[in-house]
């Protein structure tokens, strides 16, 4: 259906009168009276009764007219909304990390966000697969390494280390271990030491269990793995991001850690200037700033 004819018949529809409608358009009468009858062709329908009192509205063309009615107000609000987008945050916001760092560090933290921009809807993808940004899998990903594409701004926003952590009451019943070999009468949890996602603690989770543990869980995700450390379950492999939202984990084996992790938050460079992502991106460095400076303070 062509959206010309369609403008023209909604201001007719709305104008009663295809003089009017014309003035409006700045077309002449003739030419918006042409336009009306090629949309009646095209639609196999008539649309206006002619009337000595103007044009009167056919059923057909009611229904027509509440059809352009709604785009027209549709039209308005999205015409609104660019003259505003300058100083309003709004609209939908795709947003990519992996499960463990969007369950327990980023989504505990969004209460804030949508207290300070409730008109941003944001679609959490939590997924260990690495999305696309330049091909719009995603708006915004936090990645736990630094992203390959030249194409993408990028900020690195903080650092993480694999660590041993257990809970208060799980020590109490089966002791603190002081050494490696400690851990030959606990119950380790932890992901997979060949699993791509934990490559920067596959080495630590095999010196681990070289110690002739007594058990092993393998989980596939730090989700799962925290449940497990929380309900006395054993000694996890956690990142160390989790020790401030859950001060009841106690770090065992301090010395024992892992390569370091970066991470990172990236988004294409065509969005660059979009107030929804500037909200995001400035949302989570003023929360990293914070986690950080509440770790030191500790």
């Amino acid at each position: 259906m062509d959206w010309d004819k369609l403008r023209i018949f909604h201001s007719v529809a709305g104008a009663g009168s295809l003089t009017h409608a014309g003035d409006t358009l700045h077309l002449s009468q003739s030419a918006v009276s042409r336009q009306i009858r090629n949309l009646e062709q095209s639609l196999n329908v008539i649309l206006f009764h002619r009337h000595a009192r103007g044009l009167i509205l056919t059923e057909q063309g009611e229904l027509l007219f509440d059809a352009t009615q709604s785009m027209a107000k549709r039209l308005e609000a999205a015409q609104a909304r660019i003259r505003d987008s300058e100083d309003e945050v709004f609209g939908n916001l795709r947003v990519t990390t992996t499960i463990g760092f969007g369950t327990l560090w980023l989504a505990p933290r969004l209460v804030a966000f949508y207290e300070k921009f409730p008109d941003l809807n944001i679609d959490l993808m939590l997924e260990e697969r690495v999305l696309d940004l330049p091909m719009r899998e995603a708006d915004v990903a936090i990645r736990m390494k630094e992203p390959s594409q030249a194409d993408l701004v990028r900020r690195r926003l903080m650092s993480v280390n694999m660590k041993l952590y257990a809970s208060r009451e799980y020590l109490a019943a089966r002791g603190t271990p002081q050494s490696l070999e400690d851990l030959s009468s606990h119950r380790i949890i932890s992901q997979n030491s060949n699993a791509p996602q934990v490559a920067a603690s596959a080495s630590m989770i095999r010196r681990i269990i070289s110690a002739d543990i007594a058990s092993h869980l393998r989980v596939n995700n730090y989700f799962g793995i925290l449940q497990g450390v929380v309900q006395g379950l054993g000694i996890g492999v956690l990142p160390d991001y989790l020790t401030e939202d859950f001060p009841s984990l106690v770090n065992v084996l301090p010395d024992e850690t892992s390569n370091e992790v970066p991470v990172y938050l990236a988004y294409p460079e065509e969005l660059r200037h979009s107030k929804r992502v500037e909200a995001f991106r400035d949302f989570v460095v003023d929360e990293v700033i914070t986690y950080r400076r509440r770790n030191r303070d500790n």
